[in-house]
């Protein structure tokens, strides 16, 4: 059962992050479709991501003594409901309310996927349970945008909108008829979850994992820029290199989830530097074609891996309060990519398009000297007994 429970956590996944991204291709006709400029018809994708970064704290931390089936039950409702109600609206409004509801239930479902399929295997093997679920995570920011678009095009908005609820609606099915009771077993209170915030190890963690993602998709929001005036790429070759790119994700999920259960310290504490590296002959050769296709692939591979070292991360900075520290995974993850994408874009404005790596090296020298300090503070506890938080 625990490959089927992880199987179905992976499609529920994918059905969440499906529908949170899987509308930027299809943006252009519901600006044309509701009459409104493609910039408003955007806030479909900014109101989201604004909505989980303000929730991801603290919706888990309100289910978190919620029997967990039905927690994903409830969610996985609300997505396909909203998502039913969305394809048939008349007007923009509208669209953009039952986009927004949504978006409040969706750290719920991550956090707890994450959670349950940690739980579901021995200790050891945890980051590879949670590898399989964050390839439900790569798997909806990829393929989510070309097969709406495609649905979309090839027949009507309205279908390629309901397609959102027929996979929340798949997923759902799955889970009330597959998936096991899932209790509580021990109920923490909220103020023993909050309280891992009083914890320097905690902090060092959430401003690492922002620092890492915001270094990841500060550089990969102006992939596309970067590709047409850097490389000068055709817009056919470009849109293959990005679908690389989003498919390499997953390769780096998997071997991420091997290595973080194997190796975990060293492969946090190096991974910065194989980063730091793609971007560095990134900024150097980013002018030819062949090598901008392998960067590509291996950036693709290491931003997979990064979003399982984010969880990780933060994972094993509270375990005792995983459903919590998976929200503030989310959280720091989208506050991440804000920052980033600001801090690349200044670059790009300042200097140039060939400049964002920059702001992509500055982010992971922050990440790997907030790495460092939490390892070393680790390792200071186990030599002296001084709590991190004093440490």
């Amino acid at each position: 059962m625990k490959k089927g429970l992880i199987l179905i956590l992976t499609l529920g996944v994918f059905s969440i992050i499906n529908t949170e991204m899987g509308v930027v291709g299809i943006l252009p006709l519901i600006s044309e479709n509701y009459g409104v400029t493609v910039a408003t018809a955007g806030m479909l994708v900014s109101m989201f991501a604004l909505v989980v970064a303000a929730s991801g704290p603290t919706m888990p931390l309100f289910f978190s003594g919620i029997n967990r089936k039905k927690a994903m039950v409830l969610v996985l409702s609300v997505f396909t409901a909203c998502n039913v109600i969305s394809a048939f609206a008349s007007n923009f409004p509208v669209v953009l309310i039952t986009r927004v509801i949504p978006a409040f239930f969706q750290p719920v479902y991550v956090s707890m996927a994450m959670s349950v399929a940690g739980s579901s295997v021995p200790e050891k093997e945890s980051p590879k349970a949670v590898a399989r679920v964050m390839m439900g995570v790569s798997a909806g920011m990829v393929l989510g945008v070309p097969i709406v678009s495609y649905i979309s095009s090839l027949t009507s908005l309205r279908a390629g909108m309901l397609f959102f609820a027929a996979v929340n609606a798949a997923a759902l099915i799955a889970t009330i008829i597959a998936v096991p009771d899932l209790p509580v077993k021990e109920r923490m209170s909220y103020g023993s979850q909050l309280s891992v915030l009083k914890e320097g190890k905690t902090w060092l963690s959430i401003f690492g994992v922002m620092f890492l993602n915001g270094s990841v998709f500060g550089v990969y929001s102006y992939l596309s820029e970067y590709m047409e005036t850097v490389t000068q790429l055709s817009a056919g070759l470009i849109s293959i290199l990005l679908l690389v790119y989003g498919l390499s994700n997953m390769i780096g999920n998997l071997i991420a989830g091997r290595l973080l259960s194997s190796r975990p310290k060293g492969f946090v504490v190096t991974f910065p530097f194989f980063l730091a590296a793609v971007y560095a002959v990134l900024f150097f050769l980013g002018y030819f074609t062949v090598p901008m296709g392998v960067l590509t692939f291996v950036w693709g591979v290491l931003a997979g891996a990064a979003a399982n070292i984010n969880q990780y991360w933060l994972a094993t900075a509270a375990p005792k309060a995983p459903d919590f520290a998976n929200g503030l995974f989310l959280a720091s993850t989208n506050l991440g990519t804000t920052v980033g994408t600001t801090a690349c874009g200044f670059f790009l404005s300042r200097f140039g398009t060939r400049y964002i790596v920059l702001g992509g090296i500055l982010f992971i020298v922050c990440a790997f000297a907030l790495i460092t300090w939490r390892v070393y503070g680790e390792e200071r506890v186990k030599s002296t007994g001084k709590s991190l938080k004093t440490a």
